[in-house]
C-alpha cells in the first residue's frame, strides 16, 4: 500500500485491529477459529498471524507452533502478547508468499482471515503446499466473494474497502484460488462472519491437502 500509508493508517489500523474485531470474535468467530484449529497436529504454522487472534486456540500436544507475520506493526503487538502469555511459540517475520522453511517441514498450515489481504494469494497457497509434508493439511477460515448482487457491490467497493481495511480485498474468490493451487479441498463449509459489514459477511472454513 506504500510507505506513507503503512506508517500512518497501517499503523493506526494494527493498533485498533483487536478492538475492531472484538464484537465479531465474541459473536462466534473465536469459537469458529477454535473449532477449525482443533484439527491441527504435529508441527503447525499460523501464516499471517496478525496480532495473534489464534493464540490460545490451538490444541495441546502440538510439536511446535510457528507464527509468521510480515507487518511490523502487527508483529510488535503479537510479540507483546507472546511475552505476556509466556507461550512457547516461535515468531517469524515473513510474508505468506516467501516462507523461510524447507519443503515438507510442517504437518499443519493455517490461514485465518489472511488470504483476503495477501498481495498474491496464489503464491501464498503454493508456499503453504510447498512446506506441508505429504499427508499434511491446510486449515482455513476466510471471508470470501459473495454471489450475484453482493459480488457486484464487492467489485464496486473493492478499492475503497482495500484502503480502509489495510489491504483487504472484499471480493477475493478464495475457494477458486485454493482449487487452482497445488492443494485439494478436503472439506468446505459456508456461513457468515458475525457482526460484520455485508461486504465481508460470506465466510468459508474447512481444510485442504497437498495434491498427490
Amino acid at each position: 500500500m506504500g510507505r506513507i500509508y503503512d506508517a500512518t493508517w497501517g499503523r493506526f489500523f494494527s493498533t485498533f485491529y483487536d478492538r475492531l474485531l472484538e464484537g465479531t470474535e465474541e459473536a462466534g468467530l473465536r469459537e469458529r477459529r477454535r473449532e477449525v484449529l482443533s484439527r491441527a497436529r504435529g508441527r503447525t504454522i499460523d501464516i499471517g498471524a496478525g496480532t495473534g487472534a489464534n493464540l490460545g486456540l490451538f490444541p495441546d500436544g502440538l510439536d511446535q507452533i510457528v507464527m509468521a507475520e510480515p507487518d511490523p506493526h502487527m508483529t510488535k503487538r503479537l510479540r507483546n502478547k507472546l511475552a505476556e502469555a509466556g507461550a512457547g511459540v516461535e515468531l517469524v517475520e515473513a510474508g505468506a508468499e516467501s516462507l523461510p522453511f524447507d519443503d515438507d517441514s510442517f504437518d499443519t498450515a493455517v490461514f485465518t482471515l489472511v488470504l483476503c489481504t495477501v498481495p498474491d494469494p496464489s503464491a501464498a497457497l503454493a508456499e503453504a503446499a510447498r512446506i506441508l509434508k505429504p499427508g499434511g493439511q491446510l486449515l482455513f477460515v476466510e471471508h470470501v466473494r459473495g454471489e450475484e448482487r453482493l459480488a457486484r457491490w464487492q467489485d464496486r467497493l473493492e478499492r475503497p474497502w482495500k484502503f480502509v481495511a489495510d489491504g483487504c480485498r472484499c471480493n477475493r474468490d478464495t475457494i477458486a484460488n485454493i482449487e487452482a493451487s497445488p492443494l485439494e479441498i478436503e472439506q468446505v463449509n459456508h456461513g457468515e462472519l458475525p457482526k460484520s459489514p455485508p461486504l465481508v459477511k460470506p465466510l468459508v472454513w474447512g481444510s485442504a491437502r497437498p495434491a498427490e
